[in-house]
């Protein structure tokens, strides 16, 4: 044991109460889906290499240059004085946030299962398996259209399985 007061001991073993890697990318996910201003439903993304790095997030908003404050974010009405056709989702938005290369065998972890759409960005990008947090809209028709497309494109998607820890975030 040294004398200096600044040197802090060494401990006998690491924490064990840490995350993990799911937890992890699944709760990035769901803080980036905080950044959504709809306000019915936020979801977010996170797309993850081979080995653990964070390679894009997003979220459900507008594309840029187009106000949120000049679109609607109404879901009935009129076609076009809702927020469908305007809206770019998490995992469209995850994918063209990317600025390194391919997502070619990379992992995918949203909170709310992907729509047909996103599925066919999913598998051009060459995302490999998918983590979902929630399937609400399961067995719509777009759901299953998406699904039909991951399994005939062999892209993996997995229900994340939460593990009831709460995760407090001081900002």
């Amino acid at each position: 044991m040294s004398d200096n007061p600044k040197m802090k001991p060494v401990t006998a073993a690491k924490r064990t109460d840490y995350i993990s890697w799911d937890q992890y990318f699944m709760g990035v996910a769901q803080l980036a889906g905080m950044r959504s201003k709809d306000p019915n439903t936020q979801v977010g993304a996170c797309i993850v290499s081979e080995s653990n790095k964070i390679l894009s997030v997003g979220y459900n908003g507008f594309p840029w240059g187009c106000s949120d404050d000049d679109f609607p974010w109404s879901r009935e009405g009129e076609p076009l004085d809702t927020k469908y056709p305007y809206v770019t989702h998490a995992e469209l938005n995850a994918i063209l946030n990317y600025r390194g290369g391919s997502l070619e065998g990379t992992k995918l972890y949203v909170s709310l299962f992907p729509c047909n759409e996103c599925a066919k960005a999913i598998i051009q990008a060459g995302i490999r398996t998918l983590i979902y947090a929630d399937d609400k809209y399961d067995k719509t028709l777009m759901n299953t259209a998406a699904k039909r497309m991951f399994d005939t494109a062999g892209v993996k998607y997995i229900p994340y399985v939460k593990t009831g820890k709460e995760l407090t975030l001081e900002v």
